[in-house]
């Protein structure tokens, strides 16, 4: 008789401090981590160490303005009871979460998940456009986690969603929701609409990293579904760091622009899924004072997806589509090939 399918789901996100004790440790892991800074140790150990000392002041300040920690978790907890909850009829199906940089760490949670002796893993990052330093940074932790506990059960990575409808009707919907409420601050004015994602170094898109082509595809897709022209909006890149060059433009230098222009400002976080510091900081309350202090009539953020449900609809879908193999052409990947790519994203990349 066979084994009773147990699925575990792995929820991969990047974590945040929980005190404020864990600023610098946190600071540190990111910086730590090769698919972040690719020099070779103790190089990298040393950057790491000076970067995370000299942040730790103006990052303990931000999250000070949080209550002195990050919503990441408590945020990805909801999500993963949500997501439960939407594959109440797929079987014995447990979700966990795995944190890059804080607790809880990717070791810890694989040995959690092999102490429950699933039949299956879907690992399904929290990131729905693909990049070297997010989910191909998770991707690997686990393995190298998996490999070292002799943890066995097959596990499938759901590798991008940049165009799953789902998560493109969540962003439509919050979207519509931010243009009516600017219309009620600022009746009549056109709006600039700001869809901003994280920024990336330059020297990682070139070197072939898709996320900009599939932020971009979001935002294409999310643009088709309300019936936005072109000139209506843009995509801007928010939280550069450090001396190199980033991809734009920059969401703060654009905000500037339209606020100088005297126009009302919908921003829509498009590339991330939960609030934290860059959205109820960087955004809120820095670019917001930005608009404000420059002229804009109006100036309004869209909330994330969050646990919007056809947000979470569309990743249980996501997780049925990997169970049932479709599409699985690299071992792990549930996509036949990523949005703007020949190839799937984690062949692209080497990986």
């Amino acid at each position: 008789m066979p084994s009773p399918r147990r699925i575990a789901i792995v929820l991969f996100n990047l974590g945040g401090p929980d005190a404020p004790a864990a600023v610098k440790p946190f600071l540190f892991n990111l910086f730590n981590d090769r698919n972040i800074i690719g020099l070779p140790q103790p190089m990298r150990w040393l950057v790491a160490k000076l970067i995370s000392t000299r942040r730790a002041p103006v990052a303990a300040h931000v999250y000070a303005q949080m209550g002195g920690r990050s919503p990441i978790l408590p945020n990805t907890q909801a999500q993963a009871a949500a997501l439960h909850a939407a594959l109440a009829d797929t079987g014995e199906v447990r979700c966990f979460i795995a944190m890059r940089y804080w607790h809880p760490f990717t070791e810890d949670v694989a040995r959690a998940v092999k102490d429950w002796e699933p039949t299956e893993i879907v690992l399904l990052p929290l990131y729905p456009q693909f990049s070297t330093t997010t989910t191909a940074s998770s991707q690997r932790a686990w393995d190298e986690t998996a490999r070292k506990i002799g943890l066995g059960a097959p596990r499938r990575l759901i590798c991008c969603y940049p165009d799953e409808p789902g998560f493109v009707a969540a962003l439509a919907d919050i979207t519509r929701q931010a243009l009516a409420a600017c219309a009620g601050e600022a009746p009549g004015a056109e709006p600039a609409i700001i869809f901003s994602a994280h920024g990336l170094p330059k020297k990682i898109v070139d070197a072939g990293d898709p996320y900009v082509a599939q932020v971009e595809a979001s935002v294409g897709a999310v643009a088709r579904e309300l019936g936005l022209a072109s000139a209506q909006y843009r995509i801007a890149y928010q939280s550069r760091v450090g001396p190199l060059e980033w991809v734009g433009p920059a969401t703060d230098a654009t905000i500037l622009a339209a606020a100088r222009a005297r126009r009302p400002i919908v921003v829509v976080p498009v590339a991330f899924v939960s609030e934290h510091s860059e959205t109820l900081v960087e955004l809120d309350i820095e670019y917001g004072k930005l608009a404000k202090a420059n002229g804009a009539p109006a100036y309004v953020r869209a909330p994330t997806v969050s646990t919007h449900p056809a947000f979470v609809a569309g990743l249980a879908r996501l997780v049925r589509a990997a169970l049932n193999n479709e599409g699985a052409i690299q071992p792990g990947c549930t996509r036949a090939a990523c949005t703007g790519h020949s190839q799937c994203a984690l062949t692209r990349v080497g990986l």
